[in-house]
């Protein structure tokens, strides 16, 4: 009869003997892994005795050589293209800001930019160069040295990449092969010749693996201070990582995961006091939160402390911030807004504009005057207050004493060049339709009542009379009398024929919190009103409120530079492109007489990383279902730490530096597989050195030869596709050999994809 589980007996009995087998098996392993190491310790001890092994030897010449060999090829014919190359232009002008202290507004965080600035001060460059794309640099600019500041970085990669092989667990040669790959990186090699930030983002997101790695092979150690100081330094790395570019977030989720993963698993560890489970908490609260925050945020601290002059991207900031800019025009005029007074009024939403107006009519709805939000100076961005219709209208010949602003009271607000009165109706926003239009209707005589809009200020800084408008100091609502709306820019950028300005409508039911509604005067001018005191001061708004302020504006930059359908974009590509190199990157002229670059990485060791990583995927896969049906693979703690190490969280690290390109819908670019491809490399090199481990763990010469061929191989392809990152001089079709596909276009023309 069966038993009640649904086994016979000797089913029963053959499932338990299968079961202490293999247990035998696993603590066979342990005791067999445990005496291994013990005794090579021994060995090793009798070696250090004797004098230096070669694994010692090794572990002190070969960094020194791939150290050199990095910075020999990152800087060989650095200075051979005299021209502003692809981003210099870009980067380059945004470090020239920092010596010249002029306020910009780019995508990224400043401190890659600051650091390109330090290149050019180093260099002994003042500033004044334009860095227009494809101009000559002028005698006055030593571009090479700013480019040899930019290729440390680069060049140092190589022995973080070393560093973190050892500290994986990687045998010597596959640590080598590793470093190998990283070494004779066509990619890497390229974008690190130029003044870009891509080289320091990939440098720091490298040296915060690297950092984790030694952290986590400190566990056994917790509080030590060798715990402590990698902790603090995985932290100070990913702070930098991060004030590069926001790419730097994709490395801290991957610690954050591995983080929130350990303190889980303590969770359930009854050995583990709660005093020490609550002490680890704090810790890395400390070294993997507050320092890298603290990081990100002295970054900007600096940036606002070098940047004081008044500048093209001083717009997206607050108008309290730029009034405090030298040689900025904003806040100047009178202290109170007043009936014919000729003003601007800036939204305080993210990215906020200025109210604007022009000629051109909505191509639908109302199809009246089309009211948008600009954000640089134009005459277009005149309006004044008026008194609405059942009152006379303002005469300044005969009204001698000026009627204020005041909160509360209902006005019109009518544009200065059209006549045009700020009208809302029951029509659907333009693109916002869930939303009422705002538009220019009528003039002084025509219109109605839902051109009146009542003044609702919100805030006052300072201590002038709080029931009026004062520029810059007071933030004030704009409420429809009729339509019982309030005036907001949606964060929407108008089509072609609303020339790609802000889309402004009449929010139906805002919070009183939301600032997209919220509205300050940045401009002011009355001839007939007392001058701005020369004793007046603006009341600071304070470091966070600015830091928070300028983040939510490179957010919005950021977010609005998505591909245009229409248009053939030559450099931007999709994320699937890049493991497979379906494409490279033409980042120059490819004039005959320009010296050309092409941006592409190097194929056999990409292909292979690819394969890699797909490959892995599938044994990670195997292994769930095999520990699913109870049988034990990773037994050996070794074991297990190198697969974590090697394998998993490189994997992790590849998904997240690559997956978020893959759904974002802003445009992307080659480049942006750097970082991802960093960790393809890691998987390849686990994957080479599992493998070989399996098949011929014993026999040394063969294992060693099959290494050698791999890293002869990664250098002879490299080698071969050299011109592509020294610079390919002379006509493209000397290097027709390179293409060995058309969608490389290295020579011919461009393929619309």
């Amino acid at each position: 009869m069966a038993s009640s589980t649904g086994f016979d007996k000797s089913q029963e009995r053959d499932f338990v003997e299968t079961k202490l087998r293999q247990r035998k098996e696993v603590v066979k392993d342990e005791l067999l892994s445990e005496t291994e190491d013990h005794v090579n310790d021994e060995i090793e001890n009798e070696k250090t005795k004797k004098g230096l092994s070669l694994s010692q030897l090794e572990a002190i010449v070969m960094p020194i050589v791939f150290t050199a060999l990095a910075f020999f090829i990152r800087m060989y014919k650095i200075g051979i293209n005299h021209n502003v190359v692809w981003d210099e232009a870009h980067f380059g002008s945004f470090g020239s800001q920092y010596l010249k202290h002029e306020f910009y507004h780019d995508v990224h965080p400043p401190l890659g930019k600051m650091l390109v600035g330090l290149s050019g001060y180093l260099a002994g460059y003042n500033g004044s160069f334009s860095f227009e794309s494809g101009v000559e640099y002028p005698d006055y600019v030593d571009f090479v040295k700013m480019r040899i500041f930019n290729a440390c970085f680069s060049a140092l990669c190589v022995p973080v990449a070393y560093f973190t092989g050892k500290a994986i667990g990687f045998s010597i040669p596959a640590t080598w092969l590793f470093t190998v790959m990283v070494l004779f990186e066509n990619s890497y090699t390229t974008l690190g010749k130029l003044i870009l930030l891509d080289s320091m983002l990939l440098f720091f997101t490298v040296s915060s693996f690297y950092c984790f790695v030694m952290f986590h092979n400190q566990r056994s150690k917790p509080f030590s201070c060798n715990w402590w100081k990698w902790m603090f330094l995985t932290g100070f790395n990913l702070g930098c990582a991060i004030s590069v570019k926001m790419v730097g977030l994709f490395i801290i989720t991957v610690v954050g995961i591995y983080t929130v993963v350990e303190l889980w698993n303590w969770l359930g560890d009854k050995t583990m006091s709660w005093k020490t489970y609550f002490a680890h908490w704090i810790a890395r609260i400390i070294g993997l939160i507050a320092i890298p925050s603290a990081v990100f945020m002295a970054s900007f601290y600096v940036h606002f402390m070098l940047l004081t002059h008044d500048g093209e991207g001083s717009g997206v900031m607050p108008s309290l911030f730029q009034a405090t800019l030298i040689n900025s025009t904003v806040g100047e005029g009178p202290r109170d807004v007043a009936i014919g007074s000729y003003i601007t009024l800036k939204n305080s939403g993210i990215g906020g504009s200025l109210l604007h107006s022009h000629p051109s009519l909505y191509p639908e709805g109302s199809q009246q005057q089309q009211i948008t939000g600009y954000s640089h100076n134009d005459v277009n961005n005149d309006w004044f207050f008026d008194r609405i219709r059942d009152v006379p209208a303002w005469n300044p010949e005969t009204e001698t004493e000026p009627e204020f602003i005041q909160n509360g009271i209902i006005y019109r607000l009518v544009h200065n060049n059209t006549g045009r009165n700020l009208h809302s109706h029951n029509v659907p926003a333009p693109v916002s339709n869930t939303e009422l239009e705002v538009a220019g209707y009528g003039n002084t005589t025509v219109g109605d009542e839902k051109d009146y809009w009542i003044v609702e200020v919100v805030e006052q800084y300072g201590n002038e009379d709080k029931d009026r408008l004062h520029p810059l100091t007071t933030t004030f609502r704009l409420k429809n009398v009729v339509m019982n709306c309030y005036l907001a820019q949606s964060g929407i950028t108008l089509p072609e024929w609303g020339f790609m300005q802000r889309e402004m409508i009449c929010a139906k039911n805002p919070s009183k919190n939301d600032k997209s509604t919220w509205w300050t005067i940045e401009t002011h001018i009355n001839d007939n009103l007392p001058s701005k005191p020369e004793n007046f001061k603006y009341p600071s708004i304070g470091f966070f409120k600015n830091f928070i302020h300028l983040n939510q504006a490179m957010m919005a930059s950021n977010n609005a530079l998505i591909p245009d359908d229409d248009k053939f974009d030559p450099v931007s590509s999709s994320a699937w492109q890049w493991p497979i190199l379906y494409l490279g990157l033409r980042i120059c002229s490819w004039a005959d007489e320009f010296p050309k670059y092409f941006l592409m990485g190097t194929p056999v060791s990409t292909w292979a990383s690819t394969a890699s990583v797909l490959g892995f995927m599938v044994y990670v896969v195997i292994l769930l279902l095999r520990w699913q049906r109870q049988y034990v693979d990773l037994s050996n703690k070794k074991d297990l730490n190198l697969f974590l190490m090697g394998g998993f969280y490189p994997l992790l690290a590849w998904g997240t530096h690559y997956t978020p390109f893959v759904i974002m819908s802003r445009v992307t670019y080659v480049h942006h597989y750097l970082p991802a491809l960093y960790f393809a490399l890691i998987i390849l090199t686990f994957c080479f050195d599992a493998t070989l481990n399996k098949l011929v763990k014993n026999k040394k010469i063969i294992r060693w030869t099959v290494y050698i061929i791999a890293m002869a191989s990664v250098i002879s392809c490299f080698m071969y596709f050299s011109p592509i990152s020294f610079g390919m001089i002379g006509p493209a079709s000397n290097y027709k050999y390179l293409q060995w596909f058309k969608t490389w276009s290295i020579y011919g023309e461009l393929l619309q994809l």
